[in-house]
């Protein structure tokens, strides 16, 4: 056999790694700082792989097989997606039946147990079923405290589980092969449902995923289901799941709220109306995923579309709400009518300064007549013509000018010599 070319180094090379913390690249320093020997990197990396030095952290992967109706896995994951003029980040929540590998996914703006619940009942209705066991990760969505195989689930999430039929399953932390069956469709729906789509709101958002699972996740046919689609496999599958039960609640979740001075309650940053009788009671409202309904002593006062995209909005209904009537203006106040129709030059200086007032003007009127009766009346005149030449309406200012017409008949500014 042809002799290797760093056949001399490689007994250096199984000395230093281990002290060297496996770092090949330290290792090549070494061989140049103490020994003279350049080796390239690929040539280390080669050594070591030819002599085991390290430890090959891939191992072979097995496969989790699952008779009819025996489990379905559910899990969440982030996307970015185009709706509108924007992107959006939001929640990829799936749903898969580990026999016939048959897919349901949605997108929510947030996932908690609110999200949750309204999912996988979408879910187990699409389905036409549940299996018996449900793997989960540790989300604190569903668990309660602990994880794996110690995880304990929360009480109303378990008590949800418990009416389809179904048991919730957390697998091992680090341990997400568990659940591979789920885990892999987030890559496809986002490289295939996502990819070149623009959405206009969440209802097309989810309308538009539904229409894929049929046509496209659940119509391909699958090597692992010996050439079959999900759906071809799912119709074997069905007579084992665990049907329905005859009535499923819609999925809400109760608030008492009080009705503010405007007439509104407000649910997740966002104000809907309420009628105006109701200001400063309180209400019970049901939250619902598309709805918001608003209860008065078990009578239904308002129902309102909700706002799932959007921060601080207002929906009001017509008939909540009277229009607010404005009290009428009775003419002009007692200080203009004291002022006015007796010179034209004090009428167009009222109502200059009354346009440059606050409000009704009164306040500045009520000065300005103070004015008028404080001082003579011909250095009022001379000061106010000349204010209205300058565009003077401060007064304070006019009555600095007043002050300096009246000086001379009030004091005497002559010194004596």
């Amino acid at each position: 056999m042809r002799k290797r070319r760093h056949q001399a180094v490689e007994p250096l090379v199984r000395q230093h790694f281990g002290e060297c913390r496996q770092n090949a690249v330290r290792v090549g320093q070494i061989l140049s700082q103490r020994y003279g020997q350049t080796v390239a990197y690929s040539s280390l990396t080669r050594m070591v792989r030819q002599m085991d030095l390290r430890e090959n952290k891939r191992k072979r992967s097995g496969s989790y097989e699952f008779g009819p109706g025996e489990e379905m896995q559910h899990d969440t994951s982030p996307h970015t997606l185009q709706m509108g003029d924007k992107k959006v980040k939001a929640q990829c929540a799936s749903l898969v039946l580990g026999y016939s590998k048959k897919l349901f996914i949605q997108y929510y703006p947030k996932f908690t147990r609110f999200e949750a619940k309204v999912f996988l009942t979408a879910a187990l209705k699409y389905m036409g079923g549940s299996c018996g066991r449900c793997i989960i990760d540790n989300t604190c969505v569903v668990v309660a405290h602990g994880s794996g195989s110690d995880a304990v689930m929360a009480p109303e999430m378990e008590a949800f589980a418990q009416m389809f039929g179904t048991t919730f399953v957390a697998h091992n932390i680090n341990d997400a092969d568990r659940k591979a069956k789920v885990e892999r469709n987030f890559s496809y729906a986002e490289n295939n449902f996502l990819a070149g789509r623009i959405f206009t709101g969440w209802d097309d958002l989810n309308r538009r995923a539904v229409k894929w699972c049929e046509i496209t996740a659940n119509a391909k046919p699958k090597r692992s289901l010996g050439g079959m689609s999900p759906a071809e496999v799912c119709v074997m599958e069905k007579p084992h799941l665990k049907p329905l039960p005859m009535h499923i609640p819609t999925v809400y979740m109760t608030l008492v709220r009080m009705v503010d001075l405007s007439g509104f309650v407000t649910v997740d940053t966002n104000r809907y109306s309420v009628p105006e009788h109701l200001c400063g009671r309180k209400v019970e409202v049901l939250k619902g995923y598309e709805s918001i309904e608003v209860y008065y002593k078990n009578r239904k006062v308002g129902e309102h579309r909700r706002l799932l995209d959007k921060r601080d909005g207002k929906i009001i209904a017509a008939s909540h709400h009277l229009p607010i009537e404005r009290k009428k203006s009775k003419g002009p106040c007692k200080e203009q009518q004291a002022l006015t129709g007796r010179q034209d030059w004090l009428d167009h200086y009222v109502a200059e300064l009354k346009k440059r007032a606050y409000g009704s003007g009164r306040r500045k009127l009520s000065k300005l007549l103070e004015l008028e009766r404080t001082y003579p009346a011909e250095a009022f005149e001379n000061a106010v013509q000349k204010a209205l030449q300058y565009g003077l309406y401060d007064l304070i200012r006019l009555e600095r000018m007043i002050l300096s017409f009246v000086a001379g008949d009030f004091f005497n500014l002559k010194q004596d010599d």
